[in-house]
């Protein structure tokens, strides 16, 4: 199956680490690709160190991306990661393969919807895949078994709260 978790309410990433946590706990294999993630303080980036059937990778800066003049460290980084993405879900090593905020990297221009869309067309059928983020391209829906949209209602930023740790990364 392939699993869509987009919208601009929190909670993509959650949903997506939650289904990891429940995958592992059945014996099952799980690598999550982080796109444009490279802080090492994110709690899931701790909590895996004691998980023995889960792994993350990271591809990306600790520094916000500009998405109307991307750095060309950014698209490498995102261009790696989707090399990794087709090396992992290729070499059938892992059950569940995660593409975290691979969404807002095809909508950056880091990577190509098309280069997405021909990894999932070539996917192994017994391979579960969880793309994240805002701004899903419509070309992703078409391959999709289950797309959740995490609709912001209400939002503590909006009241100029910041960021919390153990709660927010």
């Amino acid at each position: 199956m392939i699993h869509i978790y987009t919208g601009n309410g929190k909670g993509k990433t959650t949903a997506a680490l939650g289904l990891a946590m429940r995958a592992a706990g059945h014996g099952l294999r799980v690598i999550v690709i982080q796109f444009m993630k490279g802080k090492v303080n994110y709690g899931e980036l701790q909590t895996v160190k004691k998980l023995p059937r889960i792994s993350i990778e990271q591809y990306g800066r600790p520094d916000f991306v500009n998405p109307e003049n991307p750095d060309p460290k950014d698209i490498r980084l995102a261009k790696e990661g989707l090399k990794r993405a087709r090396e992992t879900i290729m070499s059938k090593t892992f059950d569940l393969v995660i593409l975290d905020e691979i969404n807002v990297a095809v909508n950056f221009g880091l990577i190509g919807v098309k280069d997405v869309v021909t990894l999932l067309q070539k996917k192994p059928k017994h391979i579960e895949v969880v793309l994240t983020g805002r701004y899903m391209p419509e070309e992703f829906a078409r391959y999709a078994d289950l797309i959740t949209e995490c609709r912001e209602v209400k939002h503590y930023f909006k009241k100029g709260k910041r960021s919390r740790k153990g709660f927010d990364y």
